[in-house]
């Protein structure tokens, strides 16, 4: 089972991941969402948590399910 930090880590790398499928640079997601470029650098790198509301909406601008976001398998 995952700690914590490793739960963060995968999340941060599923932000990225379908960042990438989408075909968005970080400033491009930075943008859509209102944030800057080291913001969003820093959530995939797993060095900043994000509010839940961020959450919601960077799963609303890349077109996935909050689950998806989620799955750490």
């Amino acid at each position: 089972m995952l700690n914590n930090d490793g739960k963060r880590k995968l999340l941060a790398y599923n932000i990225a991941k379908y960042r990438k499928l989408k075909g968005l640079s970080q400033n491009q997601l930075a943008e859509m969402v209102n944030k800057s470029r080291e913001h969003i650098a820093k959530i995939e790198t797993a060095k900043r948590n994000l509010s839940i509301d961020l959450l919601f909406t960077i799963s609303s601008v890349l077109k996935v399910k909050e689950v998806e976001l989620f799955d750490f398998n």
